[in-house]
């Protein structure tokens, strides 16, 4: 049976639908460098191989993204999955997995889960994770999330890198990975990722 990667994006959070709307009309498009831009999750698939199934739900409106929402459609998914899954969430994406594992007891056994450059709380950043706050205590994620992994790069723009303290304190069995350069992680290619997921076929 393949292993099964669950992938859950990033996005953006709004306290107001005014905040929102005010964020559309500020945005500055580049067909180029923005939409049609190849990233690391739309090559993971190829990169891991045959042994691997790599599914990437699309997670509700991501430009004004909502707990609530992600959550339902991501007990949606929860049925098809099964046990040891690995899962990988990406800015908004790992706190929402933190935050998912760290209030419901999931159903399955999760072989490892791998937050990449996840925002733990909106203090001393520009942006608002509105119901995208963790609870103070993560230690049902902790217990059910297999071998967790935290991936943060000192550069990022978006979240800052005292958020990597802040998830350390609370998941002091987690396995950090620091790099100098990469910043909010939208390279194309991230091998070392790709070989961390590998290593758990073990």
């Amino acid at each position: 049976m393949k292993k099964q990667v669950v992938v859950i994006h990033g996005g953006d959070t709004f306290e107001t639908y005014d905040e929102y709307v005010a964020f559309l009309k500020s945005f500055l498009i580049e067909i180029v460098d923005y939409f049609n831009r190849w990233r690391w999750k739309d090559s993971l698939q190829e990169k891991l191989g045959d042994d691997f199934e790599v599914i990437a739900p699309k997670m509700p409106n991501k430009w004004n993204a909502k707990y609530s929402e992600w959550k339902i459609w991501f007990d949606k998914l929860v049925p098809f999955l099964n046990d040891n899954v690995i899962f990988v969430g990406h800015s908004l994406g790992g706190i929402f997995l933190a935050k998912y594992l760290s209030e419901n007891k999931f159903p399955k056994i999760i072989k490892a889960t791998f937050l990449v450059a996840a925002p733990y709380d909106a203090v001393d950043s520009e942006y608002t994770l509105a119901d995208f706050v963790l609870l103070n205590d993560l230690k049902l994620f902790q217990k059910q999330g297999g071998r967790i992994f935290l991936f943060q790069s000192k550069d990022d723009p978006v979240v800052p890198f005292a958020d990597l303290e802040k998830y350390k304190k609370q998941l002091p069995t987690a396995e950090c990975v620091v790099f100098e350069d990469r910043g909010h992680f939208g390279q194309e290619e991230f091998p070392e990722l790709v070989e961390m997921i590998k290593s758990q076929l073990i």
